[in-house]
């Protein structure tokens, strides 16, 4: 998607600045705000960073029993009979 790039005065800016953040938001465009036709700002998109997939379960599980020992005597597993 091709970012527009749009040059506005510091005056209209200041008029508009509410619409002009929703339009910057929709349309992923970005707008230099000038004073006495010189560029001071820009106003763009915030980009998110993706999200780590490592962690992201931290604090999610709950060990409820020794991981280690068996839950049940082997010798009562229907395989050992």
């Amino acid at each position: 998607m091709t970012m527009v790039t749009k040059r506005i005065s510091a005056a209209h800016f200041k008029a508009q600045c509410l619409s002009l953040m929703d339009q910057v938001e929709a349309q992923r465009g970005e707008v230099i705000i000038t004073k006495r036709g010189k560029p001071v700002a820009k106003l763009v998109p915030i980009e998110e960073a993706p999200r780590n997939i490592f962690g992201c379960m931290a604090g999610t599980v709950e060990i409820l029993g020794d991981l280690i020992e068996p839950t049940t005597d082997p010798s009562d597993w229907e395989a050992n009979r």
